[in-house]
């Protein structure tokens, strides 16, 4: 499966840190990619440095319209998943998300146009109360994955966490400079 990520607007000032978050969060649970509008180039600069020391190749695209993104996505035979507090709930719409070949995620910053929910083609809440979109997204991800996305290894890592249970353990690969 295919996971790219959609991130559309943003609150000036506010919204950086939430931003970088939802790219961390769509890295680090499985998805390949994102595109983001009205961002901060620095939240890119970040992703980078988290590749070059963690490992991957996540990749940001920086867009001017999501609907593009949105449409030629369609086209390419991805399904759309819009997070919306709204939506039909993530427990009877996993399975159904799941047996899905290529996925885009929506997440809204502010109010979404009415659009996406048209454009959707599935419209998912995670819980019946106000909440982040970033909590969002990690559910959504974690749900229809099953946690594998946890066992991915990640290319040309120069860090890796080992889990324990007591205190860190990280693997520390030497570079010759």
């Amino acid at each position: 499966m295919v996971i790219e990520v959609v991130r559309i607007g943003q609150r000036l000032v506010r919204d950086d840190r939430v931003t970088t978050h939802v790219a961390l969060v769509s890295r680090g649970f499985g998805a390949e990619k994102i595109y983001m509008t009205e961002i901060n180039p620095e939240i890119k600069d970040t992703i980078e440095k988290i590749n070059n020391t963690w490992g991957g190749n996540f990749k940001i695209e920086f867009i001017e319209k999501w609907k593009n993104v949105v449409k030629k996505k369609k086209e390419e035979g991805f399904k759309i998943v819009h997070l919306s507090m709204y939506g039909e709930s993530i427990n009877k719409a996993q399975e159904e998300i799941r047996a899905e070949k290529d996925l885009l995620v929506v997440v809204g910053a502010e109010k979404v146009p009415k659009e996406i929910y048209e454009l959707a083609d599935y419209n998912v809440g995670v819980g019946s109360q106000p909440h982040s979109e970033i909590s969002a997204l990690a559910i959504l991800l974690d749900r229809i994955q099953n946690g594998i996305q946890f066992e991915k290894e990640f290319p040309n890592a120069k860090r890796k966490i080992i889990p324990t249970k007591k205190g860190k353990n990280v693997q520390v690969k030497e570079t010759r400079d």
